[in-house]
């Protein structure tokens, strides 16, 4: 997460959708940068708006906008994939020795599937009820949250291309791919609305 004090702006950290590399290039333009731990560097809207909201507006009298990235939902998937593959793959006893993608989406879309799969969902990070980020721009067009940014910090932005994971068969069945998408309906729905 950062914050933009003199811009009333508010970076929420959606996992495995960029943040590292906004991180890497803003946090030195950003008055307070949180990326340790990961659960308050991912800091959802809910956690925003119950804890720091309410601080920097007792401290402010402002709100501030909350502006966040999304991904293609099952690009994010493949993405989550990918990193717990390399968590630590020189482990014997790594939790993901032998797991393909198609038994990972499985496991993600089963209650009682593996919790090494089980990520969340990036509809729930950036809602809570009725409630939502403010500004939500596509992963995939990041140019655009990059000139919003720009336009908002008056500076230029260059992302670095960091935290790849490696490049690995992420592949589906088109039946594979089509209960994946039953499963993660809401955040399709989100998706598609930006």
């Amino acid at each position: 997460m950062l914050i933009f004090w003199e811009s009333r702006l508010v970076f929420l950290a959606t996992p495995k959708a960029g943040s590292t590399a906004v991180e890497a290039a803003l946090e030195g333009l950003a008055n307070v940068a949180v990326q340790r731990p990961a659960a308050l560097k991912h800091a959802d809207l809910r956690t925003y708006r119950q804890h720091i909201e309410p601080w920097l507006h007792s401290v402010t009298g402002d709100r501030f906008t909350t502006v966040a990235l999304m991904r293609e939902p099952v690009g994010w998937l493949r993405s989550w994939y990918r990193f717990r593959l390399r968590d630590d793959d020189e482990d014997p006893e790594h939790p993901m020795t032998g797991i393909t993608f198609a038994e990972f989406a499985d496991a993600y879309a089963r209650p009682d599937g593996k919790d090494v799969a089980h990520v969340g969902t990036q509809s729930a990070f950036l809602t809570h009820g009725q409630d939502r980020v403010d500004r939500i721009f596509r992963y995939e067009d990041i140019e655009t949250f990059t000139h919003y940014l720009e336009d908002q910090l008056d500076c230029a932005i260059s992302l670095p291309r960091i935290n790849v994971p490696p490049a690995v068969d992420v592949t589906l069945t088109p039946e594979q791919e089509t209960r994946l998408r039953e499963v993660m309906a809401g955040d399709f729905t989100l998706y598609r609305g930006l």
